[in-house]
C-alpha cells in the first residue's frame, strides 16, 4: 500500500478539501484523519503548575517591594 501524507488546516469543520493528490481517477484510497498534537500544551501546563507552586511559596509570608528589589539587585551583582 502506498502512503501519502498531506498537512492541511481545518477551515470548516464540516468538510475538508484535499487537492493535488497523486492518485488516478477511480483509484480506491483509504482516508485516515489524525489531529496533530500541540507539543506546547504539556509545556504550558507544566509552566502553569510551576508558577502556582512558586506563588504559594510566599503566600503566608509575602515579600515587600523593597525585598524584591534588593534580591534583583543582588542577582544582577552576582551575589
Amino acid at each position: 500500500m502506498n502512503a501519502y501524507k498531506k498537512y492541511i488546516t481545518i477551515e470548516d469543520p464540516k468538510q475538508i478539501i484535499i487537492s493535488d493528490l497523486p492518485f488516478q481517477p477511480g483509484q480506491r484510497v483509504e482516508v485516515i484523519i489524525l489531529a496533530e498534537d500541540n507539543p506546547r500544551t504539556p509545556l504550558v501546563e507544566r509552566l502553569q503548575t510551576l508558577l502556582k507552586q512558586t506563588q504559594a511559596l510566599h503566600a503566608d509570608n509575602p515579600m515587600t517591594e523593597a525585598e524584591i528589589a534588593a534580591e534583583i539587585e543582588a542577582y544582577r551583582q552576582g551575589q
